[in-house]
C-alpha cells in the first residue's frame, strides 16, 4: 500500500505538523526512530547515507548522526526530553550548519489496528524565518524519499527481540566534546 505523507506548514504558529500512516505496528515504527542501527538505514534522501555518532536514546539522552553524499557532509544533534516506549518521542533537533536554529520536535504514534500506525509530528520552531529556512531546505524531499526507505524496511519486519532498545540496552556512547 503507498502511505502519502503530508506536511502542514502553519500559518499562525512557526511549525511544521507531518502525518503519515504506515503498515507496521507502532513498536516498529517507534524502534526505527530510537533504534540508532534502524534509523541509519531510513534516514533522508535516497543519495545520502547515515551514520551514528553517538546515539543514547533515553529520556535525558543525547544524539548525533553525520549524514553524507560524495563530498557534502550535514551533522544533526538534539536531546532526547521524554521517550514513551511505542507512543512518544519529544526531543529537540538542530543542523549543525545552523546551530542557532533548534527545533522541538513531538512525535506521536497511535495505532490503528490491523498492524497499521498513524505517525504525527510537529516541529516548532523559533521563529517564521527558521521554521521557513528548513521548508526551503528540500526538507520534505528527504521526508518523502526517508519514509519511503522506512516502508520498505519495515515490510521487511525489524526483528525486535534483537534491538538493543527492545531489550533496554540502548547504545550509551557519551558525547566526545
Amino acid at each position: 500500500m503507498t502511505n502519502d505523507t503530508e506536511v502542514l506548514v502553519d500559518r499562525e504558529l512557526p511549525l511544521v505538523r507531518i502525518t503519515r500512516e504506515f503498515d507496521a505496528p507502532a513498536a516498529h515504527v517507534y524502534l526505527a526512530h530510537v533504534d540508532p542501527s534502524f534509523f541509519v538505514r531510513w534516514i533522508g534522501p535516497t543519495d545520502m547515507s547515515a551514520k551514528v555518532d553517538y546515539w543514547d536514546a533515553r529520556t535525558g539522552g543525547s544524539w548525533r548522526y553525520v549524514a553524507t553524499s560524495g563530498e557534502f557532509e550535514a551533522a544533526f544533534r538534539g536531546c532526547f526530553h521524554e521517550l514513551r516506549d511505542n507512543e512518544l518521542v519529544i526531543q529537540t533537533q538542530t543542523y549543525e550548519g545552523t546551530p542557532d536554529r533548534v527545533s522541538l520536535d513531538r512525535l506521536e504514534l497511535q495505532e490503528l489496528g490491523t498492524g497499521r500506525t498513524r505517525l504525527v509530528c510537529t516541529s516548532l520552531h523559533e521563529s517564521f524565518e527558521n521554521r521557513d529556512a528548513l521548508v526551503a531546505s528540500g526538507m520534505e524531499h528527504g521526508l518523502r524519499e526517508g519514509y519511503a526507505q522506512l516502508d520498505r524496511l519495515l515490510a521487511a519486519g525489524p526483528d525486535l527481540r534483537t534491538s538493543p532498545i527492545s531489550a533496554r540496552n540502548p547504545s550509551k556512547r557519551s558525547p566526545s566534546r
